[in-house]
């Protein structure tokens, strides 16, 4: 159980977050504001139906006040500012990581890999022989492209979630657990960028990276260097040097070195973003830097898709989605009994509706006493 003051604390944090003053809260518990005031600084405990009325207001599980939050490291990837505060994505991993925790705990055959044990890649050649190295671990066939990246990751023991969190939250977010991981992406980003921060974060979980970026005393040069390895890694991973050096070169040849038709085919069959191509190729060797500018502002049309029969690749990491083998895990507790609908509902972060919810077995009237 926490004291007053770690309380008081968190109950502040949780108001600031929810973007309300002491006035507008305690209006809905109802509570006066000063009594609010001494229960922040840790002067007045707060009763249990208060703290109730409370959660209810700001939309927050009880046990975020009076539990600690799981043993684990939280690294965000923000693409503008990598290490700047995200309150949005850090609240919402934090929830994924409590309940991920709880079904592990409670579900038998529900148990995550240990953490792969990489080293940090401190050059732009560890950082490629590091997607190597990643791929293989992955299963992923051959040097082409890599689909249901999320599935794959979950088989090493990432379990990877996708909400829209907005245009003005950061992409990304990794959780390291004792045993395993949680990623969650935001939604909001294109197919391309949501797979390409996915890969991002992969890096970091397979390095086991145990930083957390407070960006008020970082210093920047060494944070985004850090980060410049593992963007390789995600480029390297998604678009592995030895097929893309084939490909390219194959493609620009059949389209009499027009790059915008190369670059169409080539971002559609791997699933990338052209500003992650254009970046690709132009570390590879394969175009100059000129020519990744005009790369970047290529867009995929309708026309493109019917006249080069491309793949439309829409559905991967579309919000919101769950792993599967964790929705596996929360309707196995709902179908023994060991948790409610509700509770099975809220594990299922609303994703799920009552309705689908499978239909308990039966009893025989002579089952309940093995409960008393």
């Amino acid at each position: 159980m926490v004291d007053a003051e770690t309380l008081g604390r968190r109950i502040a944090e949780a108001r600031g977050r929810a973007g309300l003053t002491q006035v507008e809260l305690a209006a809905l518990i109802p509570l006066d504001r000063s009594a609010l005031a001494k229960i922040e600084r840790g002067d007045r405990r707060i009763s249990a139906l208060e703290l109730a009325k409370l959660a209810d207001a700001i939309d927050m599980r009880i046990e975020w006040f009076i539990q600690d939050a799981p043993a684990a490291i939280v690294s965000r990837r923000n693409a503008q500012e990598p290490g700047a505060p995200s309150p949005k994505i850090d609240l919402m991993v934090e929830r994924l990581t409590r309940a991920v925790e709880f079904v592990a705990g409670q579900a038998e055959h529900f148990a995550l890999p240990g953490t792969p044990s990489r080293e940090m890649p401190e050059t732009n050649a560890q950082a490629e022989k590091l997607a190597s190295d990643a791929r293989a671990l992955l299963g992923a066939e051959g040097d082409g492209p890599i689909v249901g990246l999320d599935e794959k990751a979950a088989s090493i023991g990432l379990l990877v979630f996708s909400y829209d969190l907005g245009i003005d939250t950061a992409d990304a977010a990794t959780v390291l657990l004792r045993s395993g991981g949680v990623a969650l992406i935001n939604g909001q980003r294109r197919v391309g960028r949501r797979r390409l921060a996915l890969a991002h974060e992969l890096g970091h979980y397979l390095v086991a990276d145990e930083y957390t970026v407070d960006w008020r005393i970082a210093e920047q040069q060494n944070v985004e260097q850090r980060e410049s390895f593992f963007d390789r890694f995600a480029r390297a991973l998604l678009l592995p040097q030895a097929s893309i050096e084939r490909e390219w070169k194959n493609l620009v040849a059949d389209s009499e070195g027009e790059l915008r038709t190369a670059a169409v085919r080539i971002a559609s069959a791997y699933r990338v973003d052209m500003t992650t191509l254009a970046r690709r190729l132009n570390e590879l060797g394969l175009i100059t830097h000129g020519d990744a500018g005009k790369i970047r502002i290529i867009r995929t049309t309708r026309a493109d898709i019917i006249d080069f029969d491309l793949v439309v690749a829409k559905d991967e990491l579309v919000p919101p989605s769950l792993p599967r083998n964790y929705e596996r895990a929360v309707l196995g507790l709902y179908r023994s009994e060991v948790i409610s609908a509700d509770r099975a509902l809220d594990l299922l972060f609303d994703t799920w509706d009552e309705s689908m919810l499978p239909p308990l077995p039966r009893r025989s009237e002579g089952a309940i006493w093995q409960y008393v």
